[in-house]
């Protein structure tokens, strides 16, 4: 059985001072409003509503934070790119997780979820430029493959392992579908993996451009 089957709530954090002493190990899954980032966090813990799925997109607002096991955490992040979200609140969002991602040493790596119908779009290039100078992990789920042929989705996925591999080295990339349950396996154990072997968080290095936003503005 998958630890990941014993994650629990934890907390929702909306300031950063509220956030969790930083003694343990965080795994973050960020992505795209409605890219299915709440249901690859339900498939991965086999839980029907740990993450809430929502069909307003932009609904979660804060950083919630699931415990698995002693000291070790997934913390699911606010979807980005949905344009409806009031200025204030997009403005606390980009403070919110600007800081988060950039400064947080307990945070191994991210899962970042693109729907595969609709790769790479420009906020999920945004969002890994920007995460990248962290040299910290990143694994994107291509999720819905479901909604593909599998000639198809396996075109995509092909295509991007070459753009990853030339442009970001550090991610890996699978498909996957809350619905059919591909992958599910696949990446549980790459999370298991990671929350294991990561005793403590990877040295941390300030990006380069941390002045920059990360891209939870609307297209």
């Amino acid at each position: 059985m998958s630890v990941l089957q014993h994650t629990t709530f934890y907390t929702t954090v909306n300031q950063l001072r509220d956030l969790p002493h930083p003694d343990g190990v965080e795994i973050a899954f960020a992505g795209r409003s409605n890219a299915g980032k709440s249901s690859a966090i339900n498939s991965l813990t086999n839980r029907n509503r740990l993450a809430f799925i929502s069909k307003t997109p932009g609904r979660t607002q804060n950083l919630n934070f699931f415990q698995v096991g002693s000291g070790r955490f997934l913390v699911d992040l606010p979807g980005y790119g949905y344009a409806k979200v009031p200025f204030e609140v997009r403005q606390h969002w980009e403070h919110l997780l600007g800081t988060y991602l950039q400064t947080r040493e307990p945070l191994y790596g991210m899962v970042l979820i693109m729907d595969v119908r609709h790769p790479l779009t420009p906020l999920d290039r945004e969002m890994l430029g920007w995460f990248a100078p962290t040299g910290k992990r990143v694994h994107v789920l291509l999720t819905k493959s479901d909604k593909l042929s599998r000639q198809q989705a396996a075109k995509t996925l092909k295509n991007m392992l070459g753009v990853l591999g030339e442009t970001y080295p550090q991610c890996s990339v699978q498909l996957f579908s809350s619905a059919t349950r591909e992958g599910v396996e696949e990446a549980s154990a790459l999370i298991e993996k990671w929350l294991e072997t990561a005793d403590l968080p990877p040295k941390f290095m300030p990006p380069e451009n941390e002045n920059k936003k990360p891209p939870v503005k609307g297209e």
